[in-house]
């Protein structure tokens, strides 16, 4: 056992197991001072973080507004997707190819529809909404008009994705996937 005198009258006796004050006023004064210094931190750590989340909230709102803005103004722009090249080879323009798939599922389709694999709708990743598309299977000659009402596919090389009755019509279901004609209707 050792003892240690650090000011005046305070006697520290040190022991293996614990550490015993002579004079308890004193400590339980550096404990109230503790407890408040702690008390002074939190309350200010708690400010700054709602400061700093109104920030943020704030911050999230005007970026929100911003890509609504943009996606406005994107929608009030006329598109054509299926640019012609009559003016430059002087000839009739083809309609694009590209490779087709389906989808069964989805809870909402991206124009705010409630997904429904029985109706001819398919996703297309620039065609507006609404818009009428001729889907021709190149092998079996079968084609549908479906009406895009989503985005996608999101798989690199496929053109667009229709919904699961629009891929038995033109017989995909099968395989998953097929070659087929893209001829946009209205």
């Amino acid at each position: 056992m050792s003892i240690i005198r650090p000011v005046g009258s305070v006697y520290l006796k040190v022991r293996a197991s614990h550490i015993l004050v002579s004079k308890p006023s004193l400590v339980s004064a550096g404990l109230r001072s503790s407890v408040r210094l702690f008390a002074v931190v939190l309350t200010a750590a708690t400010l700054a973080a709602c400061a700093q989340s109104s920030l943020v909230t704030n911050k999230t709102a005007l970026r929100a507004v911003n890509r609504q803005t943009s996606l406005v103004a994107a929608n009030t722009k006329r598109h054509s997707p299926f640019s012609t090249h009559a003016h430059v080879t002087g000839t009739r323009a083809t309609a694009p190819y590209g490779l087709a798939s389906f989808y069964v599922e989805g809870q909402q389709t991206a124009n705010g529809e409630k997904f429904d694999p029985n109706e001819l709708t398919a996703a297309h990743r620039t065609l507006p909404f609404g818009t009428r598309l001729r889907v021709t299977n190149v092998a079996t000659g079968r084609s549908v008009t479906v009406r895009i009402n989503d985005r996608g596919p999101f798989v690199a090389g496929r053109s667009v994705d229709v919904s699961y009755s629009a891929a038995e019509r033109i017989g995909i279901v099968e395989r998953g996937v097929a070659k087929v004609k893209l001829d946009v209707v209205k």
